[in-house]
C-alpha cells in the first residue's frame, strides 16, 4: 500500500514537472487535481499497462523496448481524455511529457526503493 501511495505522489510530481517544463502540456489545476491525475495514472499503470504490454510483447521486442514509450503516451493521453484540466496540444508535447514523466518516476522509484 505504501508503494502505491509513493507512486501516486511520484506521478503527481512528474505531472507537475511535465507541465512546468514541456511546452504544449498544460495543466490548469491545483494540488487536488495533480493528486487526482496521479491516482488515475497510477491505476492505469497498475491495471491496464501490464495487459497492453503482454498483448504488444512482439512489437516491444522488435522495437527493442521503444514501443513502451508509445504505451506510456497512450496512457497519458487517456488521462488527458478523462480530465478537462489537462490539455495536450500536439503529439510532440505528448511524447516529451511521457519521457519527462518516465524519467521523474524512475528517479523517485530509485530514491525510495519501491518494491512490488
Amino acid at each position: 500500500m505504501m508503494g502505491f501511495i509513493i507512486r501516486i505522489l511520484g506521478n503527481s510530481v512528474a505531472l507537475w514537472i511535465a507541465s512546468w517544463g514541456v511546452a504544449g502540456f498544460i495543466f490548469s489545476g491545483g494540488i487536488k487535481e495533480y493528486v487526482m491525475a496521479g491516482v488515475v495514472l497510477g491505476l492505469l499503470n497498475m491495471i491496464i499497462k501490464p495487459i497492453v504490454k503482454f498483448i504488444s510483447f512482439p512489437v516491444i521486442i522488435l522495437t527493442l523496448g521503444l514501443f513502451i514509450i508509445v504505451i506510456n503516451a497512450l496512457l497519458l493521453w487517456l488521462v488527458d481524455y478523462i480530465f478537462d484540466f489537462i490539455t495536450i496540444s500536439n503529439v510532440m508535447s505528448l511524447v516529451w511529457a511521457t519521457i519527462v514523466i518516465a524519467i521523474v518516476n524512475m528517479i523517485i522509484s530509485a530514491l525510495t526503493k519501491v518494491t512490488d
